[in-house]
């Protein structure tokens, strides 16, 4: 099989959204690769970080970067991929999983260098579009009114704008029933955020949390 004719194998069934991303099956990416040539092979490259230690990866101001060269039909490709979390954000100090877990997805494009599923890459260093996304502030009085919209034209932007602004309007608040009907007022929004960013939603959830107590505390 030729690049050319790589190129136009359909993938799509093998394939799942994260975070506004996609991603292959690396299992089916590696069998497809096994079908195309059986001395097909990948190998991850190793640095030194000190005298005596050897990694799978290189480290970068205390991340890592993987690299995976594929070699399919005798031509090697090399791809490096950073460890990332679920965010798609660089790992300090990876453990063993977030590396192994790095090392497939980069061999999952190295073979895309070769052509299979070079398609679901094409754009991902562009910036994301992004669905604007709306908050229901709350005016000086503490009563929930109209809406805002809030669009950077990147998803992870969008999120992080929108946490910001529950957290500020939330300082404005009067009291435990305003603060609830805030929330109430942004639920569908709040549950978006809980699904694909978790670390946003706790800390939206921790602040509301803290007025909370603060008006459940009797008055002296």
């Amino acid at each position: 099989m030729t690049p050319s004719e790589l190129l136009k194998v359909n993938v799509n069934d093998h394939t799942e959204k994260k975070q506004n991303l996609t991603y292959l099956s690396w299992a089916w990416a590696w069998a497809e690769a096994l079908k195309i040539d059986p001395n097909a092979t990948f190998e991850v490259k190793t640095f030194h970080h000190d005298q005596y230690t050897e990694l799978p990866y290189m480290n970068v101001n205390g991340t890592g970067m993987v690299w995976v060269t594929v070699t399919l039909l005798g031509t090697p490709r090399t791809c490096m991929l950073p460890v990332m979390d679920h965010r798609n954000k660089a790992i300090t100090n990876p453990d063993a999983f977030q590396v192994n877990t790095a090392i497939m997805r980069c061999m999952t494009k190295a073979l895309s260098l070769h052509g299979l599923g070079l398609y679901i890459y094409a754009g991902e260093d562009l910036p994301m579009d992004a669905e604007p996304v709306t908050v229901k502030p709350v005016d000086q009085k503490g009563e929930v009114k109209g809406e805002a919209q809030l669009d950077t034209g990147n998803a992870d932007a969008n999120a992080k704008l929108f946490a910001d602004s529950m957290i500020k309007y939330s300082s404005l608040v009067k009291d435990l029933k305003d603060l609830n009907s805030y929330w109430k007022a942004n639920q569908g929004q709040l549950d978006k955020l809980k699904t694909e960013y978790p670390d946003l939603y706790d800390e939206v959830r921790t602040t509301f949390s803290n007025i909370k107590q603060q008006f459940s505390q009797p008055q002296e």
